[in-house]
């Protein structure tokens, strides 16, 4: 691979502060209807601009400087809204700036406040219409001193002010709406901005997102959680199924992280982004032969990432067993054959264990970096992960005899994966990284000269640099692929306790051994969150309510739009550090997975919803094969029995869970846990 690939030219040291991604004090809440995409950038630190509104290109990948409200002078400046009464300027302050969710008739919508003399401004955004590409702004502003005072609103570039007279009664309120449209052809879009009437919420926006998954509980921390994630991953998604890998920040695209987000929002009942994210996966980002793009390129067999087919066929299933729509599978099925088919080529197979070897991992560290040819542990999860749900796919369009083989080969692979005395992916009781062709562990990495790494970052430092552990090994636990309770699970959560504040004190687990490390030290929130994933289903309550508190406390935890990692980076050539779609699918599927336990399969529903130590009450609404799923939980009276109650029957509460019939109408779900 060509180390050119790891070396990003935009200096965000260039420019205006607001080039920067990671300003102190900033918070970035995310919006859109495939359509237009926007952020609303809020910094209370006074290094950016207070109160700015990035509106992006929705099929254009790029850095922060290049979304289309972006000044390459003033950077965010000319979004702010004033207010001008007489020679006075009321403008927001970092310091008296607040911003939070809201709804404008149940559509996701950023409030933010600011305080200025006796002026009170509530702006309140929001795209108000799932047909075009339009942002709404909402000003409200509320004198708090008596009297009546004639004042202008104004915002856009000094050389062009866009100008709203407004008067202020008393302590009316008094609004105003702005709005900001897309137009021109696809590769030349630009913003127009003008006053206009309020627009409420239309019909259509409002039914879409009133079909999507709701939650409440006992934690606001875990209410914030899901209704970031909630609000936020429809919006990373366009109409045409692209969503960027990392906003502002690697401007390229994963099947991986795709799969992730496509099975994160199938959870959450957005059907219709999920296939068109499905379908443009298998037809542009899937080869004829099953190889699977990442970092928006094909790469050679030996740096190809196999566990990427696994987590595509994985998302295939979700997808058909929350629908019903089989159809996609037959329209796609040569390609869906090439993808399960591709990991078990010769060329990937050891012979001695019948594994999956090249020189890639799972964090995309290469030969370049150390990566010897042999068996990544996540490799043989996914593709046996994988070719599982291959294989009950193909039961569904007839193919038998593929789905008896696939059967097989998920099965193979199992075994040698956990079984073989030699090279299986279990060394001291707890899962590892990887082995060698020679059936070693491979316990540490040395770059090459070459390596490009910039000065300072851990793997430039002097050895040993280690792989384990790493935050992977715990997703063998994550998808019950071992027992979550048994020891080989314990050990390796044991193991990857290490990870937390490995050179930081403010919490988090790094993605794996900072020692070997490329980038810079510090915490990942989606890594973080495998493992928040595994200590759930391990019954280890106290460290996932650790790992969900501190996402509610970082940097980005009050939007809930978290940046890749929390330390310093050099850049260039490392890109600026963006925010990470796949968190907001983890979060998503941490929810409804493993909290709610909601779990369809072809035919029938797994319920096996559990209560986190702590917390006394569930309740959520979710859409299944187009039926609403609606389900509460409590934590039992000391008297009383943990039951499940469906339809008005009860069954004994354990935690296995039950399985039901697919439903074939609306379906209410009560649920008495445990005391």
């Amino acid at each position: 691979m060509d180390v050119a690939e790891h070396i990003y030219k935009d200096d965000p040291q260039q420019g205006p502060p607001d080039a920067r991604t990671t300003l102190a004090g900033v918070e970035y809440f995310f919006l859109g209807n495939g359509l237009i995409q926007a952020g609303v950038q809020v910094c209370t630190s006074g290094e950016g601009t207070p109160v700015g509104l990035l509106v992006l290109h929705p099929d254009r990948l790029g850095p922060k400087r290049a979304a289309l409200t972006f000044d390459p002078h003033h950077g965010l400046a000319p979004t702010v809204v004033t207010i001008r009464a007489g020679t006075h300027v009321f403008a927001p302050r970092p310091a008296a700036v607040d911003a939070q969710w809201t709804d404008v008739g149940g559509v996701p919508a950023v409030q933010v406040t600011w305080q200025d003399g006796d002026l009170r401004v509530v702006e309140v955004f929001y795209c108000h219409d799932r047909r075009s590409p339009c942002l709404r702004r909402i000003i409200r502003v509320r004198k708090s001193s008596p009297g009546n005072l004639r004042a202008v609103l104004c915002t856009g570039a000094e050389h062009a002010p866009l100008e709203q007279p407004i008067e202020l009664t008393g302590d009316a309120p008094t609004e105003a709406t702005l709005s900001y449209e897309l137009q021109g052809k696809r590769k030349d879009r630009r913003v127009v901005v003008e006053w206009l009437a309020a627009t409420p919420a239309d019909a259509d926006a409002a039914r879409y997102w009133a079909g999507l998954g709701a939650l409440t509980c006992s934690s606001p921390t875990l209410e914030h959680l899901f209704r970031a994630a909630r609000n936020q991953l429809p919006a990373a998604v366009t109409a045409t199924g692209m969503m960027d890998g990392g906003i502002w920040q690697y401007n390229l695209e994963w099947v991986r992280d795709q799969a992730c987000a496509a099975s994160a929002l199938v959870c959450l009942g957005a059907f219709d982004s999920a296939r068109t994210m499905l379908a443009r996966l298998l037809t542009e980002f899937v080869s004829d032969e099953g190889g699977c793009v990442d970092s928006g390129r094909r790469r050679e067999p030996a740096d190809v990432e196999l566990d990427q087919n696994g987590y595509l066929m994985t998302a295939l299933e979700t997808y058909v067993n929350w629908t019903g729509d089989a159809e996609m599978l037959r329209r796609h099925w040569p390609r869906i054959v090439a993808l399960a088919e591709f990991p078990l080529r010769a060329q990937f197979r050891h012979g001695p264990s019948g594994l999956l070897h090249n020189r890639r991992e799972y964090w995309e560290r290469h030969d370049v970096h150390g990566i010897q040819d042999g068996m990544e542990l996540t490799h043989q999860l996914y593709v046996a992960v994988g070719l599982d749900s291959a294989a009950r796919l193909a039961g569904l369009v007839g193919q038998q005899e593929q789905a008896a083989r696939w059967t097989q080969e998920s099965q193979r692979i199992r075994g040698a994966m956990l079984g073989n005395a030699r090279y299986s992916q279990v060394e001291r009781g707890r899962f590892i990284k990887r082995r060698d062709v020679s059936g070693a562990v491979q316990e540490t990495i040395t770059p090459v000269a070459e390596a490009g790494l910039p000065p300072g970052v851990p793997l430039a430092d002097a050895g040993p640099h280690y792989l384990d552990p790493d935050t992977s090994a715990v997703l063998p636990i994550v998808l019950e692929f071992v027992d979550p309770r048994g020891e080989l699970a314990r050990n390796t959560l044991a193991d990857v306790e290490r990870l937390w504040n490995q050179r930081w004190d403010h919490g988090g687990y790094g993605r794996y051994h900072v020692s070997s490390e490329p980038d810079s030290p510090g915490p990942w929130p989606f890594a973080s969150l495998f493992v928040a994933r595994a200590y759930f289903e391990a019954g280890e309550d106290d460290k996932v309510w650790r790992i969900l508190n501190w996402l509610r406390s970082v940097p980005g935890g009050r939007a809930g739009a978290w940046f890749e990692f929390y330390g310093p980076r050099p850049v260039p050539p490392c890109p600026q550090i963006g925010v990470i779609p796949w968190t907001w699918a983890e979060i998503a599927c941490f929810f409804i997975h493993h909290l709610l336990g909601v779990r369809p399969g072809c035919t029938e529903l797994l319920l096996r919803p559990r209560l986190l130590a702590g917390l006394d009450r569930v309740e959520a609404r979710l859409c299944l094969r187009g039926h609403a799923l609606r389900i509460a939980v409590r934590r039992a009276d000391r008297s009383e029995p943990a039951q499940i109650v469906v339809a008005g029957e009860s069954h004994p509460y354990n935690l296995a869970g039950i399985r039901l019939p697919m439903p074939t109408a609306n379906l209410e779900v009560q649920v008495v846990a445990p005391a």
